[in-house]
């Protein structure tokens, strides 16, 4: 494992890769996953570790990476938008892609996360052999322009000057200005390359509908859900991580 960061404008990235067994950074040329972790959320999570790990399991080299304002990297937590964590995302796609050793090169993404690679993959379609958004934010940008976001009402007209995400933690109002002109439809019109949507159906934060209604958007889609889970997949973590290997299997990894 190598830790370090990526500069973004000057902004340090907190970044760890992992390998896949026996295989030394350099040393031979294999794809990589950039894993990206959600809202509050950070590279250490239990989920997230064990989609990398999963990752690594099938031959990839896994790049998790903590977006600004969240984790070991700089920025703080009320300050960061998702204007910031696509540049975020647009610089490590960049930095991946100046590595030698890496063939091909994949995304995916948890929640906030998800929506970024949603998000990326339509900006950079061209990049990315396929994404994997696990239980996508896709309702952010809808929920910014229609004042009622996360469980909390606010009159989308006139933004507040911080919004709470939680009882403890909250961010200024320049977040819901900028998820108010995310236009996540769009980006999914841009990628055409395959799609793998995981999500819960006792998702607390996020209603499964909202991943029905992506999948079918998508030209190449595939969308599993997983009976009698949360958020972030504390009940069967286990179903999620068959599910990435299966449609690895699918694509010829």
């Amino acid at each position: 494992m190598r830790e370090f960061y990526i500069k973004d404008d000057g902004i340090r990235l907190h970044a760890k890769l992992d390998m896949p067994p026996g295989i030394e950074e350099g040393s031979a040329k294999c794809p990589l996953v950039i894993v990206i972790h959600g809202l509050t959320g950070h590279m250490e999570e239990h989920h997230i570790v064990a989609v990398a790990q999963t990752f690594n399991e099938m031959g990839f080299a896994a790049l998790r990476v903590e977006m600004y304002g969240h984790g070991g990297s700089d920025g703080r937590f009320e300050d960061h938008n998702l204007f910031k964590w696509l540049n975020n995302a647009m610089a490590v796609t960049d930095y991946t892609k100046s590595l030698d050793w890496v063939t091909d090169l994949y995304v995916c993404g948890h929640s906030q996360g998800g929506l970024t690679t949603v998000l990326l993959a339509g900006m950079k379609p061209q990049d990315f052999k396929a994404a994997f958004p696990l239980s996508p934010a896709v309702m952010l940008p809808e929920g910014a322009r229609t004042g009622h976001l996360i469980g909390r009402d606010f009159d989308p007209a006139d933004i507040p000057d911080e919004f709470y995400v939680n009882e403890s933690q909250k961010v200024n109002g320049n977040y819901l200005r900028a998820a108010q002109l995310i236009d996540a439809d769009g980006a999914i019109s841009r990628y055409s390359g395959p799609v793998l949507i995981i999500h819960g159906d006792r998702d607390e934060a996020i209603p499964v509908e909202y991943a029905i209604a992506a999948a079918n958007k998508y030209k190449n889609a595939e969308l599993v859900i997983i009976p009698g889970d949360d958020h972030c997949y504390n009940y069967h973590l286990d179903q999620v991580l068959d599910a990435l290997r299966n449609y690895l299997v699918k694509l010829g990894r």
